[in-house]
């Protein structure tokens, strides 16, 4: 990335020159959830009430993958409670609950100078998150950055109860536990409601003794912890940032002018002079939003009439196209990979292929929805947000309010498949509630999230190999080309750039994020995987799988084209170069097993993937078929090492979730853009799975002691290649583009 004002101040610290005293300021930061009336709190987890409920802090966005549920659980087993006792709250932005992992891993998008120094346990980053208040959900990082300090918080409270009771008991604490909401000592109960204020007055231990148990009790009595937000979800009575209604309070509709270098050129208000409801029109730059007393009346009134845009350098697919292929067959690259000897690999190649990717939509169930009160020079905000404090930094700045003076109220998301992540919704309620001077429901249309919301980047890649007289993959070279994606999103985030700067900023960087995965599995003696950065007239940002989803598609079908190209069983092949991975040759011989394989042969219709994200393992067989009415997926197996599992049925649902998604990004939820408008945008129009097509999906776990993997990305990353492979095996035709289908036979 450039060099930033940021960069050169951290990297003074890296220096040396200022990171004494930057180390030892001090640190001390007040819970974000105080205590209600009947409550005790302890530390920034958790507050026990005299009725015994135990409620705990989800400083991450619940957005479907069951985090406040695991976050929990984890509290519950550790603290001894009742988990028919147990409730959660969402908790604000705050320095207490940093996510030091995720702040590691994008250390190359806040400090580009010296991202190597940023470690999980460097003092820079700790200072770093905390400054930044970083609670961003994201990059399946949520357990790795918050089980342990939830555990240490739940077992202070656990010695705190254990304590009070021995007191009153005249016992010694030793011989004390707590289990099911009480603390225990023989025949001797007392629940947790009644200790709660004494314990408080006790000072908690230095170092909190950890249950050892916990691991293998929390896999073996997972059913023993439904999911919390379950039962609201079912009954219709969660309440999502849609849901929000606040007295006095109107709505709002936008419409956004076409991507490219966008200015609001005029509109005629007076046309929409007779309509119902209609209270006031608000111009940004680049958008215009209605204000009415319901939304259906403002999105009427802009369409009446119609607001003009003058648009430079919209996006086009055909320009994509050639930009993707300019920088894959001239463009400069950057080596993220050379392993061996590189000059092996200027020879002539035994195989070369290319595939592409298309653009794809999240389509999240629910469209961006921010609602904003303005009054008193305090600005409230009531949005689901991946990144609350970035957002919250950047809708006060839009408001001209200070951030003390700017108020989140975090709601859960309806789907977000890291959507979320952008904030374009927020700044444009705050302005909306700064000039109207009314509380403001600001509700994107489908339509606008398509045009407006950042897409998954386009990618171009070759892929070619060499082998040896044994049919041996000697050589692998991998060239991709796409944008700096995350480079681009990391300055909209904590540069506060809109999506041409950024664009414009990033033009001609390596991005090592953007193609996260395309080194594979696989051990090779050479190789070589390049970054040929490409600069497109389309912002594009982070998404459900990321890099991961296309990365693994390039290599897991060209893995399964070179088996065949050297006359070899796909699957035996595969585990001929994964002798240093025995976690991942588990997972394949596996699934195997339990799907039956009889090695790909045409017209089986049987397709084997398999992919690795840092500590999670998956391999999948899916079962496909191509009838009359398009794609048929009639099963997929699945066999799963994320280690230890948290909550088998949230896993679970995390693996078929992924693999439903992958499948929706292998078939569809693709758009091309023609004068700088998608081409598709609508649910109907992205041939998405219904309920009808997802197939059967079996997924095992293996039974491991590693520490926990998230497995929300891994289904996602899987399910392309395996479905391409399966339908070449049931048909004799290779698809090297997706979505699949979508090039002509």
């Amino acid at each position: 990335m450039a060099v930033t004002r940021r960069g050169i101040l951290i990297g003074a610290l890296a220096g040396g020159g200022l990171a004494i005293g930057y180390a030892l300021r001090p640190r001390h930061y007040e819970p974000p959830l105080a205590p209600e009336a009947g409550e005790v709190g302890f530390d920034a987890w958790l507050r026990i009430g005299k009725d015994g409920v135990v409620t705990v802090a989800v400083p991450q966005l619940e957005m479907g993958q069951g985090i406040g549920t695991l976050i929990a659980q984890i509290v519950a087993v550790e603290l001894g409670a009742d988990w028919r006792q147990v409730a959660i709250e969402p908790a604000p932005p705050s320095p207490l609950y940093i996510n030091l992992p995720l702040a590691s891993r994008w250390a190359e998008l806040w400090m580009p100078l010296f991202p190597r120094i940023a470690s999980v346990g460097s003092p820079i980053t700790r200072h770093w998150a905390q400054d930044n208040v970083f609670t961003v959900t994201a990059d399946g990082t949520s357990l790795a950055a918050y089980e342990y300090p939830a555990r240490v918080a739940a077992a202070s409270a656990r010695a705190l109860l254990i304590q009070a009771a021995a007191e009153k008991w005249g016992v010694d604490a030793s011989g004390c536990d707590t289990q099911n909401g009480f603390v225990v000592q023989g025949k001797r109960r007392l629940p947790f409601g009644a200790l709660a204020a004494a314990a408080a007055d006790f000072d908690p231990p230095d170092a909190p003794v950890l249950r050892a148990s916990q691991a293998k009790e929390v896999q073996v009595s997972a059913l023993r912890f439904p999911r919390l937000d379950l039962p609201s979800k079912v009954d219709g009575s969660h309440r999502f940032a849609g849901d929000v209604r606040l007295p006095n309070m109107v709505f709002a509709a936008i419409r956004h002018g076409p991507i490219g270098e966008t200015e609001l050129a005029s509109y005629d208000r007076k046309r929409a002079a007779g309509l119902p409801g209609v209270i006031e029109f608000v111009r940004g730059k680049r958008w215009l939003a209605a204000v009415a007393d319901t939304w259906w009346a403002a999105e009427r009134a802009l369409a009446e009439i119609a607001p003009n845009f003058i648009a430079k350098k919209r996006a086009d697919s055909g320009r994509i196209e050639s930009a993707l292929d300019e920088a894959l067959r001239k463009g400069e690259a950057t080596t993220l990979l050379e392993r061996g000897d590189p000059s092996t690999l200027k020879r002539k190649f035994s195989l070369a292929r290319r595939y592409d990717v298309a653009p794809a939509l999240h389509a999240t169930l629910e469209t961006a929805s921010a609602t904003a009160r303005f009054a008193e020079g305090r600005l409230e905000l009531w949005v689901a947000s991946q990144a609350p404090e970035a957002m919250r930094r950047a809708a006060a700045k839009a408001a001209g309010v200070s951030l003390r003076d700017c108020v989140l109220y975090p709601m859960p998301a309806g789907g977000s498949f890291d959507r979320r992540l952008e904030h374009d919704h927020a700044i444009e309620a705050a302005v909306i509630a700064k000039a109207v001077g009314r509380p403001v429901q600001l509700i994107w249309s489908r339509w606008q999230e398509a045009v407006a919301g950042p897409p998954r980047t386009p990618v171009t890649a070759v892929l070619a190999a060499r082998t040896d007289a044994a049919n041996a993959v000697v050589g692998w070279k991998a060239r991709l080309a796409l944008p700096a994606t995350a480079h681009e999103f990391g300055r909209r985030l904590f540069d506060g750039m809109g999506d041409r700067a950024a664009i414009k900023a990033s033009a001609g960087e390596g991005d090592a994020l953007a193609v996260e995965g395309a080194i594979p599995p696989y051990r090779v003696a050479n190789m070589v995987v390049e970054h040929a950065p490409a600069t497109i007239d389309l912002p594009t940002g982070r998404m459900r799988g990321n890099a991961h989803g296309y990365t693994a598609f390039f290599n897991e079908s060209f893995v399964d084209e070179l088996a065949h190209h050297t006359r070899q069983e796909p699957l035996s092949f595969r585990i001929a170069m994964l002798g240093h991975d025995p976690r991942l040759i588990h997972c394949l011989q596996r699934v195997a097993q339990q799907a039956e394989w009889g090695g790909g042969v045409e017209a089986s219709g049987q397709g084997v993937a398999c992919h690795a994200i840092g500590d999670g393992r998956i391999a999948v067989v899916a079962t496909a078929r191509r009838d009359a009415e398009g794609v048929r997926v009639d099963r997929i197996d699945a066999v799963v090492d994320i280690g230890r599992v948290i909550n088998v049925d949230i896993a679970r649902q995390q693996i078929e979730g992924g693999l439903v998604f992958g499948i929706g990004l292998a078939l569809g939820s693709s758009t091309g853009y023609a004068d700088g408008l998608p081409t598709s945008g609508r649910l109907a129009e992205l041939s998405l799975p219904l309920l009808a097509d997802c197939p059967e999906i079996r997924v095992t776990f293996v039974d491991s002691d590693a520490p926990a993997a998230d497995p929300g990305e891994l289904g996602v990353a899987v399910a392309a290649p395996a479905l391409s492979n399966a339908l070449f095996s049931a048909t004799g035709l290779r698809f090297r583009k997706l979505p699949l289908l979508s090039e002509e036979i």
